[in-house]
């Protein structure tokens, strides 16, 4: 065996090094770490979408029902109501119906 004067070489270091596998397994959990906080991000992201078209079908609710409210202060529409679903009538008035068949 040649010893480092003879040779003029640096001896060479082993293959295996504990740095490298350290850096590995940081890489490793540090991928995984961010593959699990994107993919809880797109659950909750799917989740908003959902909140979303439920709080517009409950805001397009409410519109149609403030409107219902507003024209139930009208006393036509009352009385027509009351005529057509309680089968009402005024007094000296006959009711009337027809039979569907």
């Amino acid at each position: 065996m040649k010893s480092l004067k003879q040779t003029g070489r640096a001896p060479r270091r082993k293959w295996f090094s504990w740095f490298y596998v350290t850096v590995a397994i940081v890489l490793v959990y540090f991928s995984s770490v961010l593959l699990t906080q994107q993919s809880h991000l797109n659950q909750v992201a799917r989740s908003q979408a959902v909140a979303d078209k439920r709080l517009e079908a409950a805001q397009q609710e409410n519109e149609r029902l403030k409107r219902e409210m507003a024209a139930l202060n009208d006393s036509s529409q009352i009385e027509r109501l009351a005529r057509e679903e309680l089968g009402m009538t005024k007094r000296g008035e006959l009711p009337y119906g027809s039979v569907k068949r």
